[in-house]
């Protein structure tokens, strides 16, 4: 039985939203022709609460650079939710996080996204 309780704490994991959305302008002709929406959640190792609230302002630089990237090869443009779209995202976006926080963040989900035209 301690066997399993170890494995089953090794799997486990905390979830945390990320508490601003973040706003990226997609850009046509040098003009911001939408904005898109995005709130995102970190699958991190439990009990990393505080190491990735007290990080958040250098992990939020380094998401909002992959998403302004993503906006600049056209990613939010046509069906920008098609699923491998949004994995190539999340791929780029977990590099990006476990480069401030290392390897205490294991995924990154996407849990609001919107897009609005201008």
């Amino acid at each position: 039985d301690d066997k399993d309780d170890k494995d089953e704490k090794t799997e486990e994991a905390d979830y945390l939203r990320l508490q601003n959305q973040f706003v990226i302008p997609v850009i046509r002709d040098e003009l911001v022709a939408a904005l898109v929406v995005m709130s995102l959640s970190l699958e991190v190792a439990p009990g990393q609460e505080d190491t990735v609230y007290s990080r958040e302002p250098k992990l939020r630089d380094a998401l909002l650079q992959v998403l302004f990237d993503h906006a600049f090869i056209g990613g939010f443009e046509g069906t920008f939710t098609e699923s491998g779209r949004l994995t190539s995202l999340r791929v780029a976006l977990l590099e990006a996080a476990q480069a401030v926080l290392g390897d205490i963040v294991t995924d990154i989900l996407i849990t609001d996204i919107v897009r609005q035209e201008m």
